[in-house]
């Protein structure tokens, strides 16, 4: 998809608010887009989701299926969840069938069942948003457009929209995202647009600087000694290691050794029940 020449306005003599706007993006990529309040990030957004049309220029091969969350989900309409979401995957084009299990899919995995049947008015400012999230995801995007997705959302939900961007991506899909919060920092990879007076710059790292995450791993204590020698051998660095009374393991959720890439050698780790504590002496 490509935005060329691309120049914006909301009245025929106000200011521009995009300006000669040229930028490709690619099947498989991301791109964050930075900038203070009121430079015209959202409205960036916006254009290349096919919400508003260019005043001059054009955007090209915008691919068929678009999901769009702006920031605050209109939910001033007389739906219920369940009615709202079930209309959209049929809009989507969803058959009867299809649509009702693309509704259940994602009111359970976005925490929406007990609100299925609650009007969208009466909903929360961050449950309003999960169902926004819902509805950008009932049939999956080939360019997923995210306006501030993890402003308003719960602990859990903010950190499922990284997983929903990586499962579009690898589905060859093409994913945009503004954030204020820092929390795209969970998409290393991701291209960095800033935004300023209107005018688009493409941020570049330093030459020769890789792109670097934290992953949080939680594992019984009883495979640390192990876990921590396979991760060193496959050139991760351990960064720490601890207890953490409050997770049960089968259950849990990644939650504990940050994680980064690195050309450290594998070390010969502790065995036994103390490998957290010895692990983590090792590790600092």
């Amino acid at each position: 998809m490509r935005l060329e020449n691309v120049w914006l306005r909301y009245h025929r003599r106000g200011p521009w608010v995009l300006r000669d706007v040229d930028v490709r993006i690619g099947p498989g990529e991301v791109a964050v887009v930075l900038g203070r309040n009121g430079v015209g990030k959202s409205t960036l957004l916006q254009v290349a989701a096919g919400v508003l049309r260019p005043g001059r220029g054009r955007v090209v091969d915008r691919p068929a299926r678009v999901g769009w969350v702006p920031e605050r989900f209109p939910a001033d309409q007389p739906f219920t969840v369940s009615g709202y979401l079930t209309g959209m995957a049929r809009v989507a084009g969803l058959g009867s069938s299809a649509a009702d299990k693309a509704v259940t899919t994602w009111t359970q995995r976005l925490g929406l069942d007990a609100f299925s049947s609650v009007r969208l008015p009466e909903l929360s400012k961050g449950t309003a948003q999960k169902v926004g999230l819902a509805q950008a995801m009932l049939r999956r995007p080939g360019l997923l457009v995210l306006d501030e997705p993890w402003e308003g959302l719960d602990a859990t939900t903010r950190e499922l929209v990284p997983e929903l961007i990586d499962e579009v991506l690898a589905d060859g899909g093409t994913v945009l995202v503004s954030d204020h919060r820092g929390e795209t920092v969970r998409l290393p990879a991701a291209r960095r647009w800033s935004v300023a007076a209107g005018v688009l710059t493409e941020e570049t790292a330093p030459t020769g600087e890789e792109a670097v995450a934290v992953v949080e791993v939680a594992v019984p204590a009883a495979r640390v000694a192990s876990t921590v020698a396979r991760l060193r051998a496959e050139g991760h660095q351990i960064l720490r290691v601890r207890a953490d009374t409050s997770i049960t393991a089968p259950q849990a959720r990644p939650a504990a050794a940050p994680l980064r890439p690195t050309g450290e050698p594998a070390l010969d780790q502790p065995e036994g029940a103390d490998a957290v504590e010895q692990a983590a002496g090792e590790a600092r």
